[in-house]
């Protein structure tokens, strides 16, 4: 069922013309350095503090792309209704004392069908939509997670891009897994993975980050259907100024969907998440049984 999802994520990329070379070719004051660009911007996160799930927070997301979309739910409107439609529905999901967190998920880096001019079978969307959303995030005092389906290139190589919007205490990343091909493997036709090494390595470079800048924590969200989207997974660190978190991503049934959660989360070693497919799941889940699955799911979203 994941790679029928993942279909649908390569069709909504072919409506975005760029390619991986010219995805980045915004004008020069987009990709400001951090000294010049974030003079005068807070340093804790929306609703305040460090940590991000202090204050009992509870996130909730619209997945999807920066074009307009009938396929993924971020997409179907501007971003200032898709915060007020996040925050409703977000709510039904707190228990007593929650606070509520709301979070774009934005797909900015895309794979592709075709290698593209680079090889990486990857494009970059380009900055000046990103930006709507890092303005909106702000505006709004929701979160941004820059969702990376990097093809050919790492994980590493795809967020060190994405650098000029990370800088904000806002801007976290999403590091979709199926979407990590080797040499051999094209997205859309193979299942891709990653191993704990070049998990690590991105944590590593985002804690340093987080030091260089006097960030909050940067929240990091590691996409997984099955256990073979990870290979070593307990080896997966904590590093200092990084919130990890595993999303469960499964389409299907409310049973299959557990099913998959039961065999895949791993919540004694991360705060878990839980994906809603809002066209595939039949029927879609209410708010009380997704958060009677496991008390470790404290970011729930919707695709």
């Amino acid at each position: 069922m994941a790679i029928a999802v993942g279909a649908l994520a390569l069709l909504a990329s072919a409506l975005v013309t760029i390619s991986g070379a010219s995805a980045t070719a915004d004008p020069p004051a987009e990709s400001a350095s951090a000294d010049s660009s974030l003079q005068g911007v807070p340093k804790g996160l929306p609703g305040g503090g460090k940590k991000v799930f202090g204050r009992d927070r509870f996130l909730f997301a619209y997945y999807g792309f920066a074009h307009p979309s009938t396929t993924f739910v971020l997409g179907e409107t501007n971003p200032d209704r898709a915060f007020a439609k996040m925050r409703r529905q977000g709510r039904k999901l707190l228990r007593d004392g929650e606070n509520l967190l709301p979070v774009y998920e934005l797909v900015v880096t895309v794979a592709d069908a075709e290698p593209g001019t680079d090889g990486d079978y990857a494009h970059d969307t380009l900055h000046s939509k990103v930006q709507e959303y890092v303005d909106a995030a702000e505006r709004n005092g929701a979160l941004l997670l820059l969702d990376l389906q990097p093809g050919r290139a790492s994980f590493l190589e795809a967020a060190k891009r994405w650098e000029w919007a990370l800088v904000h205490p806002w801007v976290g990343l999403a590091l979709d897994t199926e979407w990590r091909m080797s040499s051999t493997q094209v997205p859309g036709r193979d299942i891709g993975d990653v191993t704990a090494k070049e998990l690590n390595r991105v944590a590593a470079w985002a804690s340093d980050l987080v030091k260089a800048q006097r960030l909050p924590e940067k929240l990091v969200v590691l996409h997984q259907h099955r256990p073979g989207n990870v290979k070593g997974i307990s080896k997966v660190r904590d590093h200092d100024g990084v919130a990890w978190v595993q999303h469960v991503d499964a389409a299907g049934s409310p049973a299959s969907k557990i099913a998959t959660y039961r065999n895949v989360a791993r919540p004694r070693q991360f705060v878990t998440g839980f994906m809603v497919f809002l066209e595939s799941d039949a029927p879609v889940m209410k708010p009380r049984a997704i958060r009677g699955i496991d008390d470790a799911i404290r970011f729930v979203s919707h695709q």
